[in-house]
């Protein structure tokens, strides 16, 4: 794929991530599904590890300033977060084609699920870092990233390989 066409890719995933979340938000899904997260994974599967890791970095500043969501004190540990996604998935998908050379379903979910855990484990500690409530325990960070988030995490490993599969089917990546 040319590098005019992944930049293009990644200007429209951003351009998504920044109305996703607003469509949520209206019928209040925006925390549950976390929105935010499915650009930057289906960027990075899609264009490779640095286009991903742009998309996480930009997509949560972008959304934020554009339509206060997430709020700012959130971006700390929103953006690594988003950004290890992003990365990760780019980076363990290009790995997995190149092993196997191809674009299974499985290679998709290889890539994702430790992208998903790794993004995560990032967010948690970068949480922990700003966290000033009190004390960030190890049920807090399970409860807030996987617990809550639950429903997201199910929609995106539902979606996001559909979504990668029908672009690939319709050849425009």
């Amino acid at each position: 794929m040319s590098k005019a066409k992944k930049m293009t890719i990644c200007g429209l995933c951003i351009a998504i991530g920044c109305v996703l979340p607003t469509f949520f938000h209206m019928f209040g899904l925006g925390q549950a599904f976390s929105p935010l997260h499915f650009p930057a994974l289906l960027c990075g599967l899609v264009c490779g590890p640095w286009y991903g890791l742009a998309c996480g970095v930009l997509n949560p500043i972008l959304c934020s300033l554009l339509t206060s969501m997430p709020p700012v004190a959130r971006l700390g540990y929103l953006i690594p977060e988003i950004a290890c996604y992003g990365l990760f998935a780019g980076l363990f998908f290009f790995m997995l084609q190149k092993r196997s050379g191809d674009h299974t379903l499985r290679n998709i979910y290889c890539a994702l699920v430790p992208a998903l855990l790794i993004g995560k484990i990032v967010g948690g500690i970068f949480r922990a870092v700003m966290f000033t409530g009190g004390t960030y325990t190890v049920k807090l960070w399970a409860t807030s990233f996987f617990v809550e988030s639950l429903p997201g995490i199910v929609v995106q490993l539902i979606t996001i390989p559909l979504v990668y599969l029908a672009l690939k089917k319709a050849k425009l990546i």
